[in-house]
């Protein structure tokens, strides 16, 4: 069963190596154009193509799946079946309808719930203490299609959404070689979503990673871990701007803002406190929160924001 793959950040890749492992032939790899990146804004090629040129596979990068190009370049890779792994372009109906077998996404929830982007992080940041990974037939409409398997774990209280995302997609390799073996065999029995329990997450964005100690310590805690790697939750400290990538919580108490352990790096919340365990001072390094301190001593009940 000849597959085409399509995919692009870090969280793609063993699905691909997955596929690989199994035995099936890849006969093209789909990834978004490669991008500027870093201080001298060099264009740097995504994960997905980075691993696949590694395996000899044949990588291809339109930047559009609508202008017909693409389709064409599909149709030379005479897929039986499209796998999609956080591909990040929405698919046109003569695309979802080439391979006999469908195409097949592995999406990072608990579908129905946590559709569109960013799903991960969205489940740290609400607090959620289970999600998962779902396979489902693609339709056009986003994350809207047909469900095949799921498989869950549970997040851990201090889990950033980059750990995260690493274990789930290692679930998600598991679950694809499980559903594209099922699809072979003729076994896969979809369940339609139910749309009364379904919820859309909006992408993430610089404006909401300002810290508010005014809110309950938890949900500092998990704005914190969910916006871990982009954008960084961040507060002001002295006047500069100090990002705040890993906190735990602690049950000090003190007016919202307070640095009220100047050893530890604990902050008070409206409820309780968090404990900043790693910090990057505007300008500085990463270090933990109990060395940054010990530099940058805060004065008497100095108020963080």
């Amino acid at each position: 069963m000849n597959i085409v793959f399509m995919g692009t950040p870090d969280f793609a890749v063993p699905c691909l190596q997955a596929l690989l492992d199994a035995g099936y032939p890849v006969t093209g790899v789909f990834t978004q154009p490669d991008k500027p990146k870093g201080r001298g804004y060099q264009l740097a090629p995504p994960p997905v193509k980075e691993f696949a040129l590694t395996q000899n596979l044949p990588v291809f990068q339109p930047k559009t799946m609508r202008d017909g190009e693409a389709l064409e370049q599909l149709k030379g890779c005479n897929p039986d079946l499209i796998v999609v792994v956080a591909y990040g372009k929405l698919l046109p109906k003569e695309v979802l309808e080439l391979p006999r077998f469908g195409c097949i996404n592995v999406h990072a929830s608990l579908l129905p719930k946590y559709r569109g982007a960013g799903p991960v992080q969205w489940s740290i940041i609400n607090g959620e203490e289970k999600t998962g990974v779902t396979t489902m037939y693609m339709a056009e409409a986003l994350d809207t299609g047909d469900m095949l398997e799921s498989a869950s774990l549970e997040i851990g209280e201090n889990e950033t959404a980059d750990e995260l995302m690493e274990r789930l997609s290692h679930l998600g390799a598991e679950l694809l070689i499980s559903t594209v073996k099922k699809a072979e065999e003729g076994t896969l029995k979809p369940i339609p979503q139910d749309e009364s329990l379904s919820s859309y997450v909006s992408m993430l964005d610089k404006e909401m990673a300002r810290l508010d100690f005014n809110k309950p310590a938890k949900e500092v805690h998990n704005l914190i871990r969910g916006l871990s790697s982009w954008p960084c939750a961040y507060t002001f400290y002295q006047g500069k701007r100090l990002k705040v990538y890993r906190s735990k919580l602690s049950a000090l108490t003190g007016q919202p803002g307070e640095i009220v352990d100047a050893k530890k790096f604990i902050i008070a919340c409206r409820d309780g406190a968090v404990e900043f365990d790693t910090v990057q001072y505007e300008g500085g390094k990463r270090m933990s929160g109990a060395d940054f301190l010990r530099g940058k001593k805060p004065g008497d009940h100095e108020i963080l924001g």
